[in-house]
C-alpha cells in the first residue's frame, strides 16, 4: 500500500496543484488581490513540494550497501522533513509578508476582475477537495485492513500511529489548500461588499498563519521519524502477545522497535527461555519467534528480527 498507493496519492496533488497554482497566478495578476497571491504562493509551493515526496519515495527503493546496511528508507522521512520546512519557510512566510505589505504598506491596493477570483477559487476547491479524497482513501485502508470502523476516534489514532508521511503530508497541504480557499474566498468577498480591502490583507495573513502551523505539525512528525520512531503501541502489544505465547518463552524482557520506513522496520527482542533447552532446540525457538512476530508484522524481515536469548535463573 505505501509504495504504490503513496505515489497515487502524490502525483494526484502534483497535477491538482499545478493547474491550481496558474489558475490562481492569473487571478492573482488580474485582480490584485493579496490573500489570492498568498493562495498563488501556496499552491506552487505544494506543487514543489509533491516532487521533492516523489524524489524521497523513488530513493527510499535503494539497495542496501555497505554504507548503508539498513537501506536507505528514512529518505522518505527526510523529504518529508524538507517539505514542511519549505511550507513554513516560502508559503507561510511569504503570505505573512504579503499580507503584511497589504495591510502595513500605507497605499491601499485596489480589487478588480472579483468574479475571476470567485470562478478560480471554486474550481480550486474541487481539485484540493478531490486531491484530499484520494490521499484519504489510501489512508483508511490501514483502519480497513485491521477490521476497525472507520469513525472520527479511529481517523485520529491512525493519523497519530501511521509512518506514511507521504500520505500524510498530502493530507495535511490539501487540508490546508482548503482552509486557505475558504479563507481567501471570504477575504475577497467582504473586500468586494464593503470596499475595504484591509479584509483581503488579513486573510493574506490567516493563510500564512495556517500554513505555518500546520508546518510545524508535519516538521514534528517527521523529526521523530528521523531521530528513530518505535512501531505503535499496538503493533508492540501484538509482538508482545504472541511471542509470550510461546512455550518455551519464559519471559520478554524488551521489545525494540525503530522505523526505517513506513513499512521496513527494525524489531529487536531479548528474551529468556526456559531450561533444558540445547543449541538446536534454541535455533527452533528463535525461528519460532521470528515467524510468530511476521504474523502480527506482515511487512516485516528475517533479516531486521534480532532474537537475543538468555537462560532463565
Amino acid at each position: 500500500m505505501v509504495g504504490g498507493g503513496s505515489k497515487r496519492a502524490v502525483y494526484a496533488a502534483l497535477f491538482g496543484n499545478l493547474g491550481i497554482a496558474i489558475s490562481k497566478l492569473i487571478a492573482a495578476l488580474l485582480t490584485g488581490s493579496t490573500s489570492m497571491w498568498a493562495e498563488t504562493y501556496h499552491s506552487f509551493s505544494d506543487t514543489f513540494n509533491q516532487v521533492l515526496l516523489l524524489i524521497g519515495i523513488r530513493t527510499s527503493k535503494k539497495q542496501v550497501s555497505e554504507k548503508h546496511p539498513f537501506g536507505h528508507g528514512k529518505e522518505q522521512f527526510f523529504w518529508s522533513f524538507v517539505v514542511a520546512t519549505l511550507i513554513f519557510g516560502i508559503s507561510g512566510v511569504m503570505s505573512l509578508e504579503q499580507g503584511f505589505s497589504s495591510l502595513f504598506g500605507g497605499v491601499p491596493h485596489q480589487l478588480e476582475n472579483l468574479s475571476i477570483t470567485y470562478v478560480i477559487l471554486a474550481i480550486s476547491f474541487v481539485f484540493e477537495a478531490n486531491a484530499l479524497r484520494i490521499a484519504f482513501g489510501i489512508f483508511k485502508k490501514g483502519i480497513e485492513e485491521r477490521g476497525e470502523k472507520l469513525n472520527f476516534s479511529t481517523v485520529i489514532i491512525e493519523f497519530k500511529e501511521s509512518k506514511d508521511t507521504s500520505v500524510l503530508t498530502v493530507m495535511v497541504e490539501d487540508s490546508a489548500a482548503i482552509l486557505g480557499i475558504i479563507i481567501a474566498g471570504t477575504a475577497v468577498y467582504l473586500s468586494d461588499i464593503t470596499g475595504n480591502t484591509a479584509y483581503d490583507a488579513i486573510g493574506s495573513l490567516l493563510i500564512g498563519v495556517v500554513l505555518m502551523i500546520f508546518a510545524f505539525f508535519l516538521a514534528r512528525e517527521n523529526k521523530d521519524l528521523l531521530i528513530g520512531e518505535a512501531m505503535s503501541r499496538r503493533d508492540y502489544t501484538a509482538i508482545y502477545k504472541v511471542v509470550s505465547k510461546i512455550p518455551q518463552v519464559n519471559k520478554i524482557i524488551s521489545v525494540r522497535t525503530m522505523h526505517f520506513a513506513p513499512e521496513d522496520v527494525l524489531i529487536a527482542l531479548e528474551v529468556s527461555l526456559v531450561d533444558d533447552l540445547n543449541t538446536d532446540a534454541i535455533e527452533l525457538v528463535i525461528d519460532d519467534i521470528e515467524n510468530k512476530v511476521k504474523q502480527v508484522i506482515p511487512y516485516a524481515i528475517s533479516s531486521k528480527i534480532y532474537v537475543e536469548v538468555e537462560r532463565a535463573k
